[in-house]
């Protein structure tokens, strides 16, 4: 019987795998997999891989033939996985020995569907903490219940998939898996539906994954197409709980979410490529215009004034002629 299946995506990561594998062997136990998802690195992370199956107690090494995304690898981790409980780690992250095993008895002894932890930003040698943003620690609510204000930032905009355990039944019931194929911000549908469909979580002071933030090679440093994956992420937040049967209640944090990132894209527009900068402001003029405009307008009306303004000013850009590209 697998009590936990840990599952990594890889991807060029040469430079950091070893460290993560070595975190992995502090934590393993008899009843724990981990579940390494190469997803067609080309450098020498394969080998490592490969390495690390023969080496790593219940290691399973499983490699994409084609590049998928850090989604499409995580849903190929969660097929494979037997454990009853589920977690997630990036394949240039690593965690404190003994973990995984404190993680798996706070969810056994909450008895709720997931649970969420704190985690230590890594920035060079720099350290930070930070926290789940909800208050009542080591009691089992209500996910819906976390969702809101729409003006501060609740459990929803926490949505690192990593930093928590996820009982089987969110599998059996299609609410672990992500959205196949997304490159970027593809925890935030995820969370979003977590926290509208799922029947209880809770969260807890429990802190052992170790977020290597700055790396080169992450998508959160290069300024490219795939960035641009945002905007359908969010695009899905906002259409599925337009579906909600709270919809009138949960639009506002979500439209107000999405606008916050458009705005902080635009803000720092100049680290894209030219072509994906003009990209970004056409496609995020045409989400604005996408979005139930009442509740875009309150959202606007709630932001302080340089990011309305900026959005605003998005908002008024005409829309490209048909048949010209953005």
């Amino acid at each position: 019987m697998v009590k936990l299946s840990v599952i990594v995506p890889f991807y060029n990561v040469q430079q950091y795998a070893p460290d993560t594998l070595k975190s992995l062997r502090a934590n393993a136990r008899q009843d724990f997999e981990f579940i390494l998802v190469d997803d067609c690195s080309r450098d020498e992370t394969p080998d490592i891989l490969a390495r690390a199956e023969r080496e790593l107690p219940g290691a399973v090494y499983v490699r994409h033939e084609k590049n998928g995304g850090l989604a499409t690898a995580r849903n190929t981790g969660i097929d494979r996985a037997r454990g009853e409980y589920l977690t997630f780690l990036d394949g240039d992250d690593w965690i404190a020995p003994g973990y995984y095993e404190q993680l798996l008895s706070s969810i056994e002894g909450l008895g709720c569907d997931f649970v969420r932890t704190d985690h230590v930003q890594c920035t060079a040698r720099a350290r930070t903490v930070h926290r789940v943003p909800h208050g009542r620690r080591g009691v089992v609510l209500n996910p819906r219940d976390a969702i809101l204000p729409a003006d501060r930032s609740t459990s929803v905009d926490y949505a690192y998939a990593w930093a928590g355990i996820y009982h089987r039944r969110l599998v059996d019931r299609g609410l672990l898996h992500f959205t196949d194929g997304l490159r970027t911000a593809e925890d935030r549908p995820w969370i979003w539906k977590l926290h509208r469909e799922a029947e209880s979580f809770a969260t807890v002071g429990l802190l052992g994954v170790f977020y290597r933030r700055g790396v080169a090679s992450s998508l959160t440093q290069i300024g490219d197409v795939r960035q641009l994956d945002f905007i359908r992420a969010f695009d899905q937040v906002v259409a599925e709980t337009a579906e909600d049967r709270d919809a009138d209640k949960l639009l506002p944090k979500a439209v107000r979410t999405y606008c916050a990132i458009i705005s902080h894209h635009l803000g720092s527009i100049e680290r894209f490529e030219p072509a994906v900068a003009r990209k970004l402001k056409s496609m995020s003029a045409v989400a604005l215009r996408r979005m139930p405009q009442d509740v875009l307008d309150e959202a606007l009306d709630s932001m302080d004034v340089q990011r309305a303004t900026r959005l605003r000013r998005l908002r008024r850009r005409p829309a490209p002629a048909a048949g010209v590209a953005a």
